[in-house]
């Protein structure tokens, strides 16, 4: 009898210690998840200047006033980035990443940034541009030599800059209706030789998904690299944007994404996402999360000249062709003077301020981001449900902050005068 008494006792001991293990493993993760998980909002500002009471009044206001919009249009869910100079000085993650779940967005849940994304070209192209491997006016034949036009003439005339600022002088939209039924960037690039010009390439401003993506082909011949690569390497791996990619499969293998939503009459409704768009990589194919958008707008804002320099910013900035913006938000609240495109980029002439902003919309994904260059203030909205909130995020924010730029410039030239005197 003794020795089963002696094997109960053991199997009793060991299941003690097997539970205390499982305890401590359960209690690892539960840690681990904790330190994992991003704080929802996010307020920098340099050690040496004290938080701006101006701009931490105007960030309260636009929060409640957006969160009474999302309780209004019951927008499933949306993040939000301010960077001011270097500084990211508001980040947060706002309602659901599905609306039939309980999952809050985070400031690393994952967008689809639609044509934002065409933002993103010219920064690379511009890098390449530093490195000698591209110039802005170079013609597109150069590099990719089987292209063409319906005519020969504008086929040469064709370079660079016309591709990035959509003075291509084919017509508006060219072929999206394919981008969306699926087709191949080459077998579409191909297909532009039968498509009857409308202006002479530089000369007419027409929006393109299509076109505008022959920057891939141009680099890839280049550089001997794919596009998606060199995105990879030479921005977000550099700049730390962690949850970006371009590809279907990268979002679609994502744990932390959020699933895009269409309004019914009886609300919104959680929809699938498709792979339509990354086809036209360049012109809407990136993914990325509001953390990610909060490192591109420190570039974008000119305060990492050891990525890019200031003149290439220049180059990009300036404007190319006179356009006609798609806001209608901005006429709400400010006169605009006019509007033109620049290289991936509107350009919107105010009386008194230029603002720098692209929008976009894809697969029930909303994206607005906007720059202030005068005043390096920067701002970007990721939705995964379009409409009033996305729409009016940024020309209310912009609103907001001009009313109180006297204010916050007061503020931070006194701070510096106090923090200057010994």
């Amino acid at each position: 009898m003794m020795p089963k008494r002696r094997s109960k006792v053991k199997i009793a001991v060991i299941a003690v210690l097997l539970i205390a293990i499982a305890a401590f493993v359960i209690n690892l993760v539960q840690d681990f998840r904790q330190t994992e998980k991003a704080p929802e909002v996010k307020v920098e500002l340099p050690a040496s200047i004290e938080p701006n009471p101006y701009f931490e009044d105007l960030l309260t206001l636009y929060e409640n006033d957006i969160r009474d919009l999302q309780a209004k249009t019951r927008t499933p869910g949306y993040a939000i980035v301010v960077v001011h100079d270097t500084t990211v000085i508001y980040q947060k993650g706002f309602g659901l990443r599905q609306v039939d779940r309980q999952d809050s967005v985070d400031i690393h849940t994952v967008f689809r940034l639609a044509s934002v994304s065409k933002c993103f070209a010219p920064i690379l192209t511009g890098l390449l541009v530093e490195d000698g491997i591209l110039s802005w006016d170079d013609p597109v034949v150069k590099y990719v030599p089987d292209f063409k036009l319906s005519s020969e003439e504008h086929t040469q005339a064709l370079t660079i800059r016309h591709v990035l600022s959509h003075t291509t002088g084919l017509p508006y939209h060219t072929y999206t209706n394919m981008v969306e039924e699926g087709k191949d960037l080459k077998t579409m690039l191909g297909m532009l030789k039968d498509v009857k010009l409308i202006g002479k390439p530089g000369e007419v401003y027409s929006y393109q998904n299509v076109a505008y993506s022959l920057i891939a082909e141009v680099i890839q011949a280049a550089t001997g690299k794919s596009y998606e690569q060199l995105m990879q390497e030479r921005i977000f791996n550099p700049l730390g944007m962690k949850d970006a990619s371009m590809t279907y499969d990268g979002i679609l293998t994502n744990l932390n994404v959020a699933r895009p939503h269409l309004l019914w009459r009886k609300g919104w409704r959680v929809t699938s996402i498709n792979d339509t768009y990354y086809n036209v990589a360049p012109a809407g194919g990136i993914n990325a999360s509001i953390s990610d958008m909060a490192q591109i707008l420190k570039v974008l804002l000119g305060s990492k000249t050891d990525f890019i320099r200031t003149s290439t910013l220049e180059e990009i900035y300036k404007p190319a062709v006179k356009a006609k913006s798609k806001n209608r938000n901005f006429r709400k609240w400010i006169s605009r003077s006019d509007s033109h495109y620049a290289l991936g980029w509107r350009v919107l002439n105010f009386k008194t301020d230029t603002l720098l902003y692209h929008g976009g919309y894809v697969n029930g994904y909303r994206s607005e981001l906007a720059i202030n260059r005068r005043d390096k203030i920067g701002i970007c909205v990721l939705s995964n449900g379009p409409g009033n909130l996305v729409d009016n995020s940024v020309p209310y924010f912009f609103k907001l902050y001009f009313n109180e730029r006297d204010s916050i410039v007061w503020w931070e030239r006194k701070e510096r005068q106090n923090t200057a005197q010994p």
